[in-house]
């Protein structure tokens, strides 16, 4: 079986719910990151382009319409590149990655673009049909911004709870304190300023056109854990330690990603940044999603032949800090390597592009920190996680 490689990876700024993204609709962000991501390859004639794979949670507003192929007519991408969405809510651009890559193994493609896209803010309120003719009563409006909407009265209770409240109850489970959950959010913004100081997203993101964002709008460089522990519980008024600050916030951005065969470096004219060494999906209760990514990344590792010894960056996703540590307890690594240039709490969650975006910063972080191995992580509401082993192929020779 061949080989797959990521060549590079790109992304938008992120943008606060209802801020500086929310004016651009989410097909248009999708196509932009194609787009972009074509035009960095130097060599490449899109029509060479085998599929485009995107990634989206929502699915119910203005990217409704399979937004991987959207985003190729609005590209100007050649009309005989196809492309499909895939739906694994937030996993959703790190599975189109796997998608692609064995795409690549199996020889079905040479170059794929994956990644993902979500407007938070522009998600659409849905009013379900009614089951029969001139109903006499009202019907209520349903957010689709995130979470459980519609739910079927068949699903257990505890598994549509809220994902704060399920991450409430896990990490009553495994412990973690209120503390622990601000100063790792402190943390998350501090590194997240610091690696856009030291010029670190400078190849990784690009201004959308007709924006002024340039940098990622929900960092807050001036916390404190003083402002921190101010806060009050989002999730639980009683008892509750999750809160707006030690959260990720909703967001909205783009993500992509350019996976090839060795094949690639000369269709594209450029040079691998790191092979696809593993990856795993797994799932769980749905009430302890925040717990999967635990799974999901040691399958990983262990269809790539190493452990965690060998593992010198990871970038989980940050869905709630909670979550966050209480998979870096599980895994036992220095928490050091987790998120060295921030991580959600601090960039922000739009759920289909954030698995391209852990993807991509892994693999420049890599490079950048001369590290052969690095595992990118995420967790899934309703009980998922999906993980990738990247392997640095200019450390390994």
């Amino acid at each position: 079986m061949r080989q797959a490689f990521v060549y590079d990876a790109v992304r938008t700024p992120f943008g606060r719910y209802g801020g500086a993204l929310a004016g651009v609709r989410p097909d248009d962000l999708a196509a932009f990151v194609v787009g972009e991501q074509t035009r960095r390859a130097p060599g490449l004639d899109p029509a060479r382009i085998d599929d485009v794979i995107l990634g989206n949670a929502n699915g119910a507003g203005e990217e409704n319409r399979d937004v991987a192929r959207m985003a190729v007519l609005l590209a100007g991408l050649p009309l005989s590149v196809p492309g499909v969405t895939v739906n694994r809510l937030c996993g959703s651009s790190l599975d189109a990655a796997v998608q692609a890559a064995r795409a690549v193994e199996t020889g079905d493609a040479d170059v794929v673009v994956a990644g993902g896209v979500e407007s938070m803010s522009r998600a659409p309120w849905v009013l379900p049909k009614p089951e029969r003719a001139y109903p006499a009563g009202g019907a209520e409006l349903v957010s689709t911004t995130l979470g459980w909407r519609l739910v079927n009265a068949r699903m257990q209770p505890d598994w549509t709870v809220s994902l704060g409240e399920a991450t409430e109850r896990l990490r009553e489970k495994y412990g973690v304190t209120r503390e622990r959950q601000d100063e790792f959010a402190l943390r998350s913004h501090r590194l997240a300023h610091e690696a856009w100081e030291a010029g670190r997203y400078d190849d990784l993101v690009t201004a959308v056109p007709g924006t002024d964002l340039h940098r990622d709008e929900p960092v807050r460089p001036d916390g404190t854990l003083e402002k921190l522990a101010a806060l009050k519980p989002s999730f639980r008024s009683d008892g509750g330690t999750i809160t707006a600050g030690n959260a990720s916030p909703l967001t909205d951005g783009a993500s992509a990603a350019l996976i090839g065969s060795e094949a690639a470096a000369g269709l594209t004219g450029l040079e691998p940044l790191a092979r696809i060494a593993g990856r795993a999906a797994v799932a769980n209760e749905p009430q302890y999603f925040g717990y999967a990514p635990v799974a999901a990344a040691e399958r990983a590792l262990a269809k790539s032949g190493i452990g965690w010894a060998d593992v010198g960056a990871v970038e989980l996703n940050e869905a709630f800090a909670a979550q966050s540590l209480v998979c870096v307890d599980a895994w036992g690594v220095d928490p050091a390597i987790v998120n060295a240039w921030g991580g959600a709490t601090a960039l922000g969650h739009p759920l289909g592009a954030s698995g391209t975006r852990i993807l991509g910063t892994l693999a420049r972080r890599l490079l950048a920190e001369h590290q052969r191995w690095g595992v990118a992580a995420i967790c899934i509401g309703v009980g998922q996680g999906v993980a990738v082993v990247l392997e640095n192929v200019r450390a390994a020779g």
